[in-house]
């Protein structure tokens, strides 16, 4: 009887493991490089998912270590099914979301690094050493590399994270594309640049297509792009107010300096940025300046005389508030 009774605990324990899911909900798991199965399982208990403990724990020890990655686990997962999912690396992908202020290699790296299992000085250091495979280096970096969310393994390399986003962006500029890049004039890498200075303008997305006009129209009429934000560029983003004294800094990236775009891209656009240069707004703009309201906007203006105008409005707008603050 004492052996039938033990076969009979056995069986439904054998059975319960591997048939019925011990799971209610859905819960993600990050499993770390060095975790055993102890700190794994004391990380499902602790979610409060699992249904029956004892069920976990036996299918747990009877696989030998966990490996690292993303997981998701749900409802219909049994308590074997998920260990071996754990044992054995079955990941659910992450996304990767590349987005806001991306102006140095270093901003991408921390990027990356705060949502990949890789360490953003990792991603930094490959920044450094081996872009060379793609084509580029730490300043023409952003001529590969597309805001975005991209899903991927947790557990992805540096270089497979670079191989994933220079594909993305390869395949974003069409045939298509670059037709429409050459139509205003512009090569793939001086539409990436010229998308980098817009960036640099606004984050008002109705008016990028007009800002690229403006700077296609002083790029035809053979003026200086005269954009401020190469100028914050070339101090490597750290001045808080761009004066006359900064704006004859010896750099190629300095366009109040030299004639023409800079070298390259002084950040990373969106595609909101591209698309603008792709398909700018038709019309007679050569300046323009930020609105006095500080709204995000600008005022436009086809002459010089119109542009001081709406430029000494918005100085003293900076100087009061500045005052005020």
């Amino acid at each position: 009887m004492v052996a039938l009774v033990l076969g009979a605990i056995f069986a439904y324990q054998y059975y319960y493991d591997r048939k019925v899911p011990n799971f209610k909900g859905s819960l993600e798991l990050y499993v770390y490089p060095g975790m055993g199965n102890d700190e794994v399982r004391d990380s499902l208990f602790a979610s409060g998912s699992v249904l029956k403990p004892g069920s976990l724990s036996r299918a747990l020890e009877s696989v030998d270590g966990m490996a690292p990655g993303h997981y998701v686990i749900d409802s219909t997962c049994t308590s074997m099914y998920a260990a071996r999912m754990l044992h054995k690396g079955w990941q659910a992908p992450v996304n990767l979301t590349l987005s806001g202020s991306i102006r140095t290699y270093r901003a991408l790296a921390r990027k990356i690094g705060s949502q990949m299992l890789v360490d953003s000085a990792a991603v930094a250091s490959f920044c450094c050493d081996s872009l060379a495979s793609y084509g580029v280096d730490t300043l023409m970096i952003f001529t590969k590399v597309i805001p975005d969310t991209y899903q991927m393994l947790w557990t992805a390399s540096v270089r497979e994270v670079f191989d994933r986003l220079v594909k993305e962006s390869d395949a974003w500029w069409t045939p298509e594309r670059i037709a429409a890049a050459r139509k205003q004039g512009l090569t793939r890498v001086e539409a990436i640049t010229l998308a980098s200075i817009v960036n640099g303008e606004t984050r008002y997305v109705p008016e990028m297509p007009t800002i690229a006009g403006v700077y296609l129209n002083r790029l035809r009429s053979g003026m200086k792009l005269q954009a401020d934000p190469t100028i914050a560029f070339c101090y490597g983003y750290s001045l808080n107010r761009i004066l006359k004294s900064h704006l004859s800094v010896d750099s190629p990236y300095n366009t109040y300096k030299y004639f023409g775009l800079p070298p390259g891209p002084i950040s990373c656009p969106p595609k909101s940025c591209l698309e603008a240069v792709l398909a700018p707004a038709s019309h007679n703009y050569i300046f323009f300046c930020a609105d006095p309201s500080f709204n995000g906007s600008h005022r436009f203006a086809a002459t010089y005389a119109e542009h001081l105008v709406n430029a000494r409005a918005f100085q003293r707008a900076l100087t009061e508030r500045q005052r005020g603050k």
